[in-house]
């Protein structure tokens, strides 16, 4: 999957505020980021995207206790993700020292999976990007936006990525990353992959790349995102486009790794806006 990254320049502006209202819990200031697309004439569209799947209801909320208030947050690991059996780890704090923890709802795979299915039959792959907002130093992803594209069985490029910026930024959402399919292939990271998760990565740093790979016996999906420092830096001062080789780290460690930061949350809401039809 590929976008443009005009924007990567500018991740020092993606900040978000969260201050306390007497009338609302929460009060989320508009993105740095957004403001910045706003600037370059990205947002003057009006208010006319719509929901066109939510689970696990209508209800307009973000984090529901019903109907699974006594459920477990789920924790991902490397090895969960490959036989997906998640591990437990409602009180486990993430294992890095400077990401935050980003959550995701248990529905959002399968919803994904299902919307892309006629594509996954014609080996085309389908991509969408993740939108999440921050409170109290968490990510909460409750947006998958489905973006007008074009695929091949190899590729997925994004088209009128203003849609996607417009649902952004009225809702207030952080990019935190995407999600695409890999409809006959295994669930790893291309080199055009790992280009587009370094737009995101440079913007979020908690930003993940979930790689969908239905065919796939041996792991079926995956949480990645690039090694730091030096898996970025080799995707960083890569000019190559299309798919091509990537150098090897100095020391030997891989240019991509398993996210440790993501966790399944039954209780959030989840809204997907398919702008494909």
């Amino acid at each position: 999957m590929q976008f443009r990254r005009f924007v990567r320049d500018h991740q020092k502006d993606s900040s978000l505020s969260l201050q306390r209202s007497p009338s609302v819990q929460y009060t989320i200031t508009t993105p740095k980021w957004c403001q910045l697309m706003n600037k370059l004439g990205f947002m003057q569209q009006p208010n006319f995207f719509k929901v066109t799947h939510s689970y696990p209801s209508s209800v307009i909320s973000c984090i529901h206790n019903p109907p699974h208030d006594d459920a477990e947050v789920s924790r991902i690991t490397s090895s969960s993700s490959q036989n997906r059996h998640p591990k437990c780890a409602v009180n486990e704090s993430t294992t890095s020292n400077v990401l935050k923890d980003v959550h995701i709802s248990t529905q959002l795979l399968d919803g994904f999976l299902d919307l892309a299915k006629d594509n996954t039959s014609k080996d085309l792959e389908t991509c969408g990007v993740l939108g999440a907002f921050l409170k109290e130093g968490t990510y909460y992803v409750t947006t998958l936006i489905i973006p007008k594209q074009e695929s091949t069985s190899s590729t997925c490029q994004a088209v009128n990525e203003e849609e996607i910026f417009a649902i952004q930024n009225e809702q207030s959402l952080f990019p935190v990353g995407w999600i695409h399919t890999h409809p006959s292939q295994s669930c790893f990271m291309s080199s055009v992959d790992l280009h587009t998760q370094h737009s995101y990565q440079v913007m979020v740093p908690e930003a993940v790349a979930i790689v969908m790979a239905p065919t796939d016996t041996s792991r079926s999906y995956g949480y990645f995102r690039i090694s730091e420092p030096d898996g970025m830096k080799i995707v960083r001062e890569c000019h190559e486009t299309g798919f091509h080789t990537h150098t090897q780290s100095v020391d030997g460690t891989p240019i991509y790794e398993d996210c440790s930061n993501i966790y399944l949350n039954p209780n959030l809401r989840l809204e997907i806006c398919d702008l494909r039809h």
